[in-house]
């Protein structure tokens, strides 16, 4: 029987530029393709780095050539502009590949905001560079009128640096599940979500953050109480000893397992410790569910159990 799975696309999968997305798109509809043609109802989430970066630095552009006329583009209002051009670009390399198969399916991409606390440790401690490179005078500046924080980055220059709070909620669960209900696929929580928290009433205030976007597809498959999370990266299997004489590539590993490893030190920060944390957790959430690290081109095959690493009880 087809499965119900959220898949987090990484940055191979949609380039680093308008090109290069153009390009790539169109190879990651075709594996996304293979999996519905399977049978399995997809619902996929995506980074935006590079994205949400062009957009930053093309608003902080016309701020400053135009001041009188542009005021400064909250981060959450560029990550959603990443949200719809990103989905954009996917739902129709998606609707044209399932054309092409004889695939009736609709496709929908949903700007989707994702609930964060204000309380999270991680705002008092901001860790993610974001934006373009300033000298320090820039920096220096950025940091009297905006009240920026920034950091020197391995003297490359100095960047923006913000909050990476954990994702608690989807905003719009609801009318996501009931796409998926009615067979759609789905583009949810793209760059991991808009971050939002709850001020007055019902408001929701965007927050001067960036959300992981292995976690917040973490969130959404345990909201849309999916069989799979499918989370497709750089390399074909988690590795231990990466990189070293004794390198292990891991097939099959349990929760606890995975945890044994973390604890070791095996996982880089900002590169794989996060899906590994992200698959942990979807996996331990509810008997029967389980996770999947590989190649965006094996994982149909990794679904079939022939590849990639497999995180289950």
């Amino acid at each position: 029987m087809g499965k119900r799975i959220v898949i987090a696309l990484g940055g191979n999968a949609l380039g680093k530029n308008l090109p290069e997305q153009m390009i790539a798109v169109k190879k990651t509809a075709k594996t996304i393709c293979d999996l519905i043609q399977a049978g399995h109802q997809v619902i996929i989430a995506h980074g935006n780095g590079p994205q949400v970066g062009m957009i930053q630095k093309a608003m902080a552009e016309l701020t400053r050539v135009e001041p009188e006329k542009y005021i400064p583009c909250p981060l959450s209002v560029c990550v959603a502009m990443s949200q719809g051009y990103i989905g954009y670009d996917l739902q129709n390399a998606l609707r044209e590949e399932m054309l092409d198969r004889g695939i009736s399916k609709g496709v929908a991409t949903v700007l989707t905001q994702v609930e964060v606390d204000p309380a999270d440790p991680a705002f008092a401690h901001p860790t993610k560079p974001i934006g373009a490179f300033m000298s320090k005078e820039e920096a220096e500046r950025m940091v009297r009128e905006r009240d920026y924080q920034v950091v020197e980055d391995a003297g490359r220059g100095w960047r923006r640096v913000v909050a990476s709070p954990r994702p608690q909620a989807i905003v719009e669960i609801a009318s996501i599940r009931d796409m998926v209900d009615a067979g759609l696929v789905v583009v949810a929580c793209g760059g991991g979500g808009i971050p939002v928290y709850t001020t007055e009433g019902h408001h929701l205030k965007g927050a001067a953050a960036v959300i992981d976007k292995d976690f917040a597809s973490c969130v959404l498959a345990q909201q849309l109480d999916a069989d799979f999370l499918v989370i497709l990266t750089a390399v074909e299997k988690v590795a231990v000893h990466f990189g070293k004489p004794d390198q292990k590539w891991l097939d099959r590993i349990t929760p606890e397992e995975a945890e044994q490893y973390i604890a070791e030190g095996h996982f880089a920060p900002g590169s794989m410790l996060p899906k590994v944390e992200a698959a942990v957790e979807f996996a331990r959430s509810k008997p029967g569910r389980t996770a999947l690290i590989t190649l965006l081109e094996k994982a149909r095959d990794g679904m079939e159990g022939k590849t990639g690493t497999l995180i289950a009880q």
